[in-house]
């Protein structure tokens, strides 16, 4: 398989994002809409009739034969099934080795190790820079939102998924890595240690009767978090909630509904639909948690959101108990499932695609805003949010 040329890009915030999934580099995160992890044997569809793999044996026979070098029979393996898993040309359906599955089933519940502290996702093309952390060598070196990742330790990534670049751009705390980025029309480097990354999947700020609840993914305590939250907002006078969803990826489904449950008393969160399945699956939210029912809320999103979050905000919008503000979401009407194969190695395979309670997939649009803002590149390197603004002023 060749790979990908250079190309100048040209690009704004505001363009379409065009594949891949958002990547939050807090060391390592990246979104994905699990609903379990299940044993492989077992799930889903058995084959029907063996499989002629000939024309693979022919290959490997072949390579043997003529290929002047070394040849590991491991490693030729490990390639192979990821190449069957890429053979369904679904974007979301991927193999991955033991090591890989490991730093993905981390990055669920937040251990993201030591990383440079940087939001990634794939846009036009090429991985880019969503935004840099507070206090965290990414930004304390100079590195922009917009710039896009092309180096790390001089080794061209442009080419690359955006799981890969977060494997390189991990390690041990106190490590050096060379990142080289592109900013316009020019290169620039910098030379950062990494550092260890706290990564709670929420927080939440005080603004007068406005509370501000930041949520970076959906692991298995982001409902818990959040409901812990909302308790308090009584005796802190709170009369508004702005519930930020931007550049969240996702995460287990299960967590979508544990938070929906704080707005919807027992109602539908979403229904998944799948060819593997009898029967399609509804879930509900909880009954006798939803003390944020009547509150009024603001939610904002933009281009990463995506995933389980986007089953929040479709649940929200569909039931009139929220406002979104901001630019249309990622647009990931897919579930997956994480399914355990052999020497720990993991296949994330897309089983069904989800709706919204009123009957909407987003896989091809994404949800739309009730009222659009944009932001910037700009904006963010100056620290301007006119979205957060606008949710204010509502």
């Amino acid at each position: 398989m060749s790979k990908k040329e250079w190309k100048n890009p040209k690009v704004n915030l505001s363009s379409a994002i065009i594949g891949g999934a958002f990547t939050l580099i807090l060391g390592l995160f990246v979104g994905l809409n699990w609903t379990n992890i299940s044993p492989y044997i077992g799930f889903g569809r058995t084959s029907e009739k063996a499989k002629d793999w000939s024309a693979l044996n022919e290959v490997y026979d072949a390579l043997v034969a003529n290929f002047d070098g070394d040849i590991d029979d491991k490693n030729i393996i490990e390639w192979a099934k990821q190449g069957i898993a890429a053979g369904v040309e679904d974007p979301w359906t991927v193999y991955m080795p033991a090591d890989t599955a490991s730093d993905f089933k981390d990055s669920l519940s937040g251990k993201v190790g030591a990383g440079i502290g940087v939001s990634i996702r794939r846009v036009d093309d090429y991985v880019r820079v969503m935004r840099t952390l507070p206090d965290n060598p990414a930004r304390e070196a100079g590195v922009l939102a917009g710039d896009i990742i092309y180096k790390i330790d001089d080794e061209p990534v442009y080419n690359l998924d955006s799981d890969e670049i977060v494997s390189k751009l991990r390690g041990e705390a106190g490590t050096k890595v060379k990142l080289t980025v592109v900013r316009g029309e020019d290169e620039k480097s910098f030379d950062l240690i990494r550092e260890e990354i706290n990564n709670v999947s929420a927080d939440v700020s005080y603004d007068g009767d406005t509370a501000y609840i930041l949520t970076t993914r959906f692991d298995k305590d982001t409902g818990t978090l959040v409901e812990k939250f909302a308790k308090e907002f009584e005796s802190k006078g709170i009369k508004k909630v702005i519930l930020d969803l931007r550049d969240n990826g996702g995460g287990y489904t299960s967590a979508a509904v544990d938070l929906l449950s704080l707005w919807l008393d027992g109602e539908k969160a979403f229904e998944q639909k799948s060819k593997i399945a009898s029967d399609n699956t509804v879930l509900y939210t909880s009954r006798g948690k939803a003390i944020l029912k009547n509150m009024k809320t603001i939610v904002l999103v933009n281009g990463g959101t995506a995933s389980a979050s986007e089953i929040t905000a479709g649940a929200l919008k569909d039931y009139h108990k929220a406002t979104l503000v901001g630019e249309t979401t990622y647009g990931k009407g897919v579930v997956q499932s994480m399914l355990s194969l052999s020497g720990n190695s993991i296949l994330k395979v897309t089983s069904a695609h989800w709706y919204t309670p009123d009957g909407q997939n987003i896989g091809d649009s994404g949800i739309e805003p009730d009222k659009k803002v944009e932001r910037t590149y700009d904006d963010i390197n100056s620290n301007k949010d006119p979205q957060l603004e606008a949710a204010k002023k509502l």
